[in-house]
């Protein structure tokens, strides 16, 4: 016999094919469906296993984990649930389950979880330490989301470094805080340096710090990052684009616990808990002596993948609602969006990801003319910015030129202007897509457009755009 399983889920359908999976491994399954039952059950036998629903008849499965713990300190326990947020997901963590699987699951994954507890009991790890308040920078209950928060929950007993990967707009900071917020580290400071946004020649300088004279300009002594996230959480963002001479004084600061300012001759110990992020394939990098490769390994213990949107649709609504709600204490028009606005904007191609979304969004709470926006309002307000997703490049480059067809049959310029007049009409929202794509950093908004970042600066001055409106809010 493999083992006794308590099953305690009130959907009889869930109930019925977790029995005869775990049967045909050998099992022997006991089956309830309330907290109460679960007690009882639990006071008549001892079982090797228990899989547990959280939202039962008669309450919380995971509220009521305590007097499990006190019947059956060292039994294993699984939890299932529908209410896949990032929330349950550390309540499962924090209530010491040695699993999690939000539903659907994946039933053979699900057996060997039971098999590996059923042969691991008494290796349940200590309890995380209540998270005060519930400010989870997370949103959405995708499929998609679920691996990440899972991922997520599994580093918040440890120091382990994190590799968040996935495109620009994703997530990969609200990643970072949501790890040093539930992990045993929100004590301490979060830092975050994006290196992109650093001239190369101060990237060290700003990681490592500086001492006095170390180099023209260096007036003061100068504490890096490093120091600044002692006993914390250092985020270092957009990794792939950090010069080749601070990744090597990086990799020995990693390998060391040690760092030593600019300039400086001191050794000094540092106690930090590193998450590094990038929207690059670090790999083609290290092919092309771009990115060091024992860097890659030190960084990339335990990797997170960000799914971009348009692999978790069904969390636009979710998100869109949670953005309203934000816009509306940051000062905006209270809003709502139908259920046609909600299919309106998931229909569309947010390349910018979670972030244009977000910027959309607080966009409409401000130049709604109604509380209610639907999708014929979201049209008006959003035109062509957002294009539709159509599957497929060439569609999309075709609905681009049937919108400058549409410009110029009303437009009407006169002979010898049409071009200048065009590019005037379409450069505008160009330059701005590339800055709302780059939270207003020129410098990536012009590696972005693929030109000189002196002739976007230009461009910006001629064409009155005000860059600071599209940098991420703090």
């Amino acid at each position: 016999m493999a083992g006794t399983i308590l099953l305690v889920e009130d959907d009889t359908a869930i109930a019925t094919v977790i029995t005869a999976a775990l049967e045909d491994e050998g099992f022997s399954i006991v089956r309830c469906s309330s907290i109460s039952e679960r007690d009882v059950k639990l006071i008549e036998s001892s079982f090797d296993v228990m899989l547990t629903d959280v939202m039962l008849e008669d309450g919380d499965g995971l509220i009521s984990l305590g007097s499990v713990r006190k019947a059956a300190p060292d039994m294993p326990v699984i939890v299932l649930s529908a209410q896949n947020t990032l929330d349950t997901a550390v309540r499962a963590s924090d209530s010491d389950a040695f699993e999690y699987f939000p539903k659907p699951f994946d039933l053979d994954e699900l057996v060997r979880a039971v098999s590996q507890a059923a042969g691991d009991r008494g290796s349940i790890p200590e309890a995380l330490p209540e998270c005060e308040g519930d400010g989870l920078p997370m949103v959405g209950r995708s499929p998609a989301m679920q691996g990440v928060y899972r991922m997520i929950t599994r580093v918040l007993r440890n120091d382990l470094t994190v590799l968040v990967t996935g495109e620009s707009g994703t997530g990969k900071e609200l990643v970072a805080e949501a790890i040093h917020q539930l992990g045993g580290r929100r004590t301490g400071p979060f830092v975050a340096v994006n290196t992109a946004a650093i001239p190369h020649d101060l990237v060290e300088s700003e990681l490592f710090g500086h001492e006095k004279g170390a180099f023209t300009g260096a007036v003061a002594q100068a504490i890096g990052k490093f120091e600044q996230a002692n006993g914390g959480t250092l985020f270092l963002d957009e990794i792939g684009d950090m010069p080749a001479e601070a990744q090597t004084r990086l990799l020995r600061a990693l390998q060391s616990g040690r760092i030593r300012r600019v300039g400086g001759r001191q050794e000094i110990a540092v106690n930090v808990r590193i998450i590094a992020a990038t929207n690059r394939d670090l790999v083609p990098m290290i092919a092309g002596g771009k990115f060091r490769e024992d860097l890659f390994y030190r960084l990339n213990v335990v990797p997170i993948e960000l799914p971009p949107l348009r692999d978790r649709r069904e969390d636009i609504g979710v998100l869109s609602q949670h953005f309203l709600a934000q816009a509306s204490e940051d000062g905006l028009p209270r809003r709502q969006l139908t259920e046609n606005a909600v299919v309106n904007l998931e229909q569309r191609n947010w390349r910018g990801n979670v972030r244009e979304l977000r910027n959309v969004i607080y966009r409409l709470a401000l130049m709604s003319r109604e509380d209610m926006i639907d999708a014929e309002s979201l049209d008006e307000i959003l035109g062509l910015e957002t294009h539709f997703s159509s599957g497929a490049l060439d569609e999309q480059e075709a609905g681009i030129g049937a919108a400058l067809n549409i410009w110029l049959s009303q437009e009407e310029p006169v002979s010898g202007t049409v071009y200048a007049s065009a590019l005037a009409a379409f450069e505008k929202p160009l330059i701005e897509h590339a800055l709302v794509q780059t939270s207003g950093n020129q410098l990536r908004a012009a590696k972005f457009l693929g030109i000189n970042r002196n002739t976007l600066r230009k461009r910006i001055t001629e064409l009155n755009i005000e860059p600071d409106r599209f940098a991420r809010p703090v």
